[in-house]
């Protein structure tokens, strides 16, 4: 019989006590199965990374500290939609009523000089239907990445998609108001998108279709939605840009490539972040020049 090398062997994935995570029949009698945990991060792993990256995230996984970003951001949206459908109760999910157009936290071009508004307009959603999908996407996206990338990471992609949508939106529909999180959920989607399509043989194919294929599905249906609320829609008032989705999806296919790419490396020693800090800093800087010497808006 032919001598195996062991150390040419592939590694097993095993979990944060050193034991293997496998089939019932793998396990040596004596071992407790993996638990619910263990089981949820084999999962994440299989769906995030790239199979060279697995074993390093399952050693050191756990449950604990949870994706404190995603949820807290998720219940304070939730809490701010809250507030104003029961202080303004909305008719339809395309009706944007008045307690909406006056809040402070929407991105309205006339009132852009209040700088906080171009982050803060996430906090605010046309309607039901318009939470539900943001909120059900971030929730179903963030939390895994956040588990996988940990809360700075994913809130840096998350950020940047909100500000890049609102500065695309002052720059390129510069004299519509902006409401809804749409910005930073793209940002998620296309940083895991990139990685999905870049690491497309090691993330299992047949799992690799699917998530490309909902990604697209998912951006698709939303952006028909966006397009029919900015040109279609017959109901009075501000519209809404739809903007935001471009320039939250382009934020995320560059800077969340790069962070969502960098598994347990030092960011500061890759070159691809540097190139994406200097790129959106030059954005950043444009736009700021546009809106206060260029733009149309009053």
């Amino acid at each position: 019989m032919e001598d195996l090398d062991l150390e040419q062997q592939e590694p097993f994935p095993v979990d944060r006590n050193g034991r293997r995570i496998g089939d019932g029949a793998d396990r040596p009698d004596g071992d407790p199965p993996p638990g619910c945990c263990e089981r949820f991060h084999l999962s994440v792993s299989k769906w995030m990374l790239p199979e060279d990256h697995r074993e390093k995230y399952l050693e050191r996984a756990n449950c604990f500290p949870p994706p404190i970003f995603i949820i807290l951001i998720s219940i304070a949206e939730l809490a701010v939609f809250i507030y104003y459908a029961v202080w303004k109760p909305q008719k339809q999910w395309v009706t944007l009523d008045e307690g909406i157009w006056k809040s402070p936290l929407t991105y309205k071009p006339e009132a852009r000089q209040e700088a906080w508004r171009f982050i803060s307009y996430m906090f605010v959603h046309a309607g039901v239907q318009h939470i539900v999908g943001n909120l059900l996407m971030q929730l179903l996206v963030g939390i895994p990445l956040e588990l996988v990338h940990k809360g700075f990471e994913v809130g840096m992609v998350y950020t940047s998609g909100v500000l890049a949508g609102s500065l695309c939106s002052s720059i390129f529909d510069p004299l519509s108001a902006l409401v809804g999180a749409s910005g930073g959920v793209y940002a998620l989607l296309g940083g895991y998108f990139m990685n999905a399509v870049v690491n497309f043989r090691e993330m299992i194919p047949l799992l690799g279709v699917f998530r490309i294929a909902a990604i697209v599905i998912f951006v698709a249906t939303d952006f028909g939605f966006a397009f029919y609320r900015r040109f279609l829609s017959e109901d009075a008032g501000l519209k809404v840009s739809f903007v935001a989705h471009f320039g939250g999806i382009v934020a995320g296919m560059t800077v969340g490539y790069v962070f969502f790419s960098a598994y347990n490396q030092k960011l500061l020693k890759d070159p691809r972040f540097w190139l994406c800090i200097v790129g959106y800093l030059l954005f950043l800087i444009f736009a700021v020049v546009f809106n206060i010497v260029l733009s149309p808006a009053p």
